[in-house]
């Protein structure tokens, strides 16, 4: 196993088995066609046109798209087709820098493959010219990705907050780490894939931060979503990803991409070119 096949197991999306969701003319996401018979339920709100899912143009505004989709996805959760309810807001928009059409519950996201944003934070401590991550162990009760490996802290971005307000507060509560000391995390790029999942599809840009930590800082869980943290040295954090298939299929790239910008994927390495390029597709 080779750390491409991390990459590629992010890149599991054949276009012909999915339709496009539309408002307007403007493509919001991608449904998969068995994912139809529901959606077909709501013809006055979803147009099932030219092989499109269009919602209905009457909605003009942000918060009667909302009410409406709201409708619909309350309906889809009554039929216990939108596992994993979180009460969370997520925007809906073509460009994460584009204002967004409407907002719509967490767990749904992935149904409509609606383009989804997130903060991931590699936690690392130096040990004299080594590095070593820390790594989270999510809790079993998750709805996705349960008892998987994930970052220090890493969270989905809601609607109404900043990248690095978002990012302090999932570090309070995910890792216990001071506010003073989270803003000091440095904002480092993005990884970016489209995957066929279990529960739609998955279209994300994850914006990733490093924070140096001390070698006597030791983070703790405080939400219960994770059950342990490890600090581990990143050749143990690489074979865990080339053995085996502990991490969380996203949170894996996120590794790779510190790996690769630490210096520990080398350039002469045969893939290394693919695995660049393959952390932003």
């Amino acid at each position: 196993m080779a750390l491409m096949d991390r990459i590629d197991a992010c890149a599991s999306y054949k276009a012909d088995e999915y339709i496009d969701f539309c408002v307007g003319m403007e493509r919001l996401g991608s449904i998969t066609r068995q994912a139809l018979g529901p959606l077909k339920k709501f013809p006055g709100t979803l147009i099932y046109k030219d092989d499109q899912i269009i919602l209905n143009p009457k909605f003009d505004s942000y918060q009667s798209r909302t009410d409406a989709m709201a409708v619909v996805i309350d309906a889809l959760r009554a039929a216990d087709l939108v596992p994993g309810w979180r009460n969370e807001s997520y925007p809906v928009g073509g460009k994460f820098t584009a204002p967004a059409l409407f907002q719509i519950e967490r767990a749904a996201v992935s149904i409509f493959g609606f383009k989804g944003y997130g903060v991931h934070m590699n936690g690392f401590v130096r040990d004299g010219a080594q590095i070593k991550l820390w790594v989270a162990k999510r809790s079993m009760n998750k709805p996705t990705g349960p008892g998987k490996l994930d970052q220090v802290v890493a969270g989905g971005q809601p609607v109404g907050m900043g990248l690095k307000n978002n990012l302090i507060k999932e570090c309070a509560e995910e890792a216990n780490i001071p506010a003073d000391l989270a803003a000091q995390a440095v904002p480092v790029g993005t990884v970016s894939y489209m995957t066929s999942r279990p529960e739609g599809l998955r279209d994300d840009t994850l914006f990733n931060y490093d924070l140096e930590l001390s070698n006597d800082f030791e983070p703790q869980n405080t939400d219960g979503e994770v059950d342990a943290f490890y600090l581990w040295s990143i050749n143990k954090v690489r074979d865990i990803l080339e053995q085996t298939d502990d991490f969380k299929f996203n949170s894996g790239l996120v590794v790779i991409d510190f790996m690769v910008r630490h210096g520990f994927i080398d350039a002469d390495e045969p893939a290394y070119a693919d695995i660049v390029s393959g952390l932003h597709r």
